[in-house]
């Protein structure tokens, strides 16, 4: 197994979006919280061997650098074609051995058919800090319930008693989580600093399947 600094050396290549959407809050997930989440899933059991579904893809980042640790298979959704033509770039330059299936789709009804006893979704779904778009990653979590037996995913800071209790009510439970933090270049005009640091958090959760 590649360390974790490899694997974030890896995934260094991968490029971010072209023209990110406020929105829809997409930003690069960075390659070393993204190694962190996939190497703490591949000492875990939860990525060799199964179907791993990263919810809301973007460019591409914790699809890529699971296809790096030997999943069956792999497979990439999000609602904005754009950021899908960047991460099928962005698997030329990982030249991973697992192939990655890029599926534009809307993560809240995602079109995918799963065994969720064989499945581990990663995920790095909107924050929902935009106006109107409060609980975003509530309706990730939702869909997930569905698809997965284990995921990952990150979330921002101060969410572990919404996500243990939303876990809990579909049945799942929080077993590991940790705190992260990230550097958000400015992208958006609302910005006002040209980068700022991001406090989140990162949860796996077993789903009862």
């Amino acid at each position: 197994m590649a360390t974790k600094r490899a694997l974030a050396q890896q995934l260094g290549v991968v490029a971010g979006f072209d023209d990110p959407k406020a929105p829809l809050e997409q930003y690069r997930t960075p390659p070393e919280l993204a190694a962190h989440l996939i190497h703490l899933a591949d000492l875990r059991g939860d990525l060799e061997g199964r179907t791993v579904v990263d919810l809301g893809c973007g460019t591409g980042m914790l699809a890529l650098g699971a296809a790096l640790r030997g999943p069956e298979r792999v497979v990439g959704l999000d609602l904005d074609p754009d950021p899908l033509r960047t991460a099928r770039d962005n698997e030329r330059k990982v030249a991973s051995s697992t192939s990655v299936s890029w599926v534009r789709g809307d993560a809240e009804r995602a079109p995918l058919s799963t065994d969720p006893g064989e499945t581990t979704v990663v995920m790095n779904p909107p924050f929902g800090a935009q106006s109107g778009n409060e609980h975003a990653d509530r309706a990730f979590l939702a869909t997930t319930a569905d698809l997965a037996g284990v995921s990952y995913s990150i979330h921002n800071a101060g969410s572990r008693e919404f996500v243990a209790s939303f876990a809990d009510d579909e049945g799942g439970e929080v077993t590991d989580s940790y705190a992260a933090e990230f550097e958000l270049p400015r992208q958006f005009d609302h910005h006002s600093d040209e980068s700022r640091t991001i406090s989140a958090e990162v949860f796996r959760i077993e789903w009862d399947r």
